[in-house]
């Protein structure tokens, strides 16, 4: 048991960093926080931990931040499907973060670490998809790349350094509390409430509360088996285009319109000109020709069976997680709109 134990959150301004501090604190678990940049202070205010600096290419750094710590969430990493320079910037920084958090760890004399991976490190040729099926033989995306080969190499780090590990896998999160810039999965629906989707890409996610995997993330350290791998997701996942549906249904005056279905060479050719244009000006496309080549018509539906046996693990329904991250999405955009 690690309750009343250190424990650090690494990444701890992201999404779920943030929100696993605040589980955590909730738990009477002590939490030091650690950021790349310690001037952004705004997810902290009003919580009672310790905020230091620490970033995960630089290993001297992690190792001060980690002393006296009995768990280590490793939460942190870069968390992007676009870069300019996709190897530099997303799996060099990944794998070389793996590496040195973990070394930093077991170094600091830490007992146990929660390694967050993702969904993108698992077979996805069998469905519903589990963790025995193994790992993604589909080698074309950088970050996918990245939570791959770093969460073999954190096994294979953890087990000849003599440290416990357990690892677990998110699907996309939304929901409460979140701080800008918004994740991944949430610019997905602010393309949906800005009414910027409008082809049917037949692309699914597998919706999940970000909360709900702050506490699988905590059930993890304290029942998940060493050496072991749990997804942290639910069964179904739903298109983009029933996602759309849901947001119209609870909020019809926006008066959103349904995707249109159109052939897939169309879909490359509107994800060509969009890489084109993106290019040009230096951003991150709304949609790329790897996007449709990897995602779309994928099945993202999950045997979850093990982490609600082993951890007790028990999300919210997507459906539910949708809603209450569209208001959530929704009061934040009138809160910016009113400053």
């Amino acid at each position: 048991m690690t309750q009343n134990k250190l424990a650090l959150v690494s990444g701890a301004n992201g999404h779920l960093g943030n929100n696993l501090v605040r589980f955590l604190i909730s738990k009477g678990i002590p939490v030091r926080a650690s950021v790349r940049n310690i001037h952004h202070k705004a997810p902290f205010l009003g919580l009672d931990c310790e905020v230091v600096q620490a970033d995960i290419t630089d290993k001297a750094s992690f190792l001060r931040a980690l002393q006296g710590v009995h768990t280590f969430y490793a939460v942190g990493a870069a968390f992007k499907l676009w870069a300019k320079d996709p190897k530099k910037e997303i799996y060099d920084v990944n794998m070389e973060g793996t590496k040195h958090t973990i070394e930093a760890a077991a170094e600091a004399g830490v007992k146990r670490i929660v390694y967050v991976s993702s969904i993108a490190a698992l077979d996805y040729t069998q469905l519903p998809t589990k963790e025995s099926n193994g790992y993604n033989p589909d080698r074309r995306d950088s970050y996918y790349n990245s939570k791959n080969d770093g969460e073999r190499l954190a096994f294979r780090l953890a087990k000849a350094l003599g440290i416990e590990l357990v690892v677990v896998m998110p699907a996309a999160m939304i929901g409460s509390e979140a701080f800008l810039p918004l994740n991944v999965s949430y610019a997905v629906l602010k393309l949906i409430l800005n009414k910027q989707i409008p082809i049917d890409t037949k692309i699914t996610l597998n919706w999940i509360d970000v909360k709900d995997v702050a506490e699988g993330c905590w059930l993890a350290a304290e029942k998940g088996r060493n050496g072991e791998r749990y997804i942290l997701a639910n069964e179904q996942c739903m298109t983009i285009t029933d996602t759309t549906k849901l947001a119209g249904s609870l909020y019809p005056e926006l008066k959103l319109k349904i995707p249109a279905a159109v052939p897939k060479f169309m879909l490359f050719t509107i994800a060509g000109i969009m890489e084109f244009s993106a290019k040009i000006q230096g951003t991150a496309p709304i949609l790329t020709r790897k996007d449709i080549a990897m995602f779309s018509g994928l099945q993202q539906n999950f045997d979850t069976s093990k982490a609600r046996k082993e951890l007790g693990f028990n999300p919210k329904a997507p459906e539910q997680a949708v809603s209450e991250a569209l208001a959530y999405l929704i009061q934040q955009q009138l809160a910016i709109k009113i400053s």
